[in-house]
């Protein structure tokens, strides 16, 4: 099913809306979680609450990428649950390793409330239109997905320490940028 009929099925709180989205977006979804969670039972109760959500925001939200849609509020939740496990533990783990490299380019303190501010979304998304798309990919799969680095590299017939190479240099370039735009770490 496409999802424009998804979205509608969803606008007319159908249930057949909700059973089709997960049908095609569950696996997707449930790999987002996994890279941020590395837990499976976590994972699975991230993508329980992504549904709960998506059937509560459709209406009034009217997506234009469902897949997209999904995957941001995947995301926030994996991320969310990651910090309160942490917080749990009176700070006890290690940073998920992508936000841990992010907070190279961004200040300790400011890596939460910074993301979510507009000024420093635009800053980096010209950033990223600006790289070669392979680049750009790289870095998406790297800190929006969380991929891990194998997987990286192999998605793109690199070797892990050339695909290490590139976002070390990307981090930098965007630390250049974001230091000139005062979001310096």
């Amino acid at each position: 099913m496409e999802d424009v009929e998804i979205i509608n099925l969803l606008w007319q709180r159908e249930e057949m809306g909700l059973l089709e989205l997960e049908r095609k977006y569950r696996a997707y979804c449930n790999a987002i979680a996994m890279n941020i969670l590395q837990s499976a039972e976590d994972a699975e109760e991230c993508v329980s609450d992504t549904w709960m959500k998506i059937w509560n925001s459709i209406p009034p939200n009217r997506p234009e990428s469902l897949k997209l849609y999904a995957a941001r509020i995947m995301r926030n939740l994996a991320f969310n649950r990651y910090r309160d496990a942490r917080a749990e533990r009176r700070g006890g783990g290690q940073p998920c390793a992508p936000l841990k490299e992010l907070s190279e380019c961004i200040s300790e303190q400011s890596v939460d409330e910074a993301l979510n501010r507009w000024e420093l979304n635009r800053i980096i998304q010209t950033f990223l239109a600006g790289l070669h798309t392979q680049k750009r990919n790289i870095f998406i799969r790297r800190y929006y997905y969380a991929d891990d680095i194998s997987e990286i590299a192999s998605r793109y017939g690199l070797t892990e320490n050339h695909t290490c190479v590139v976002l070390c240099r990307v981090r930098k370039q965007l630390k250049k940028v974001l230091e000139e735009e005062g979001y310096g770490a």
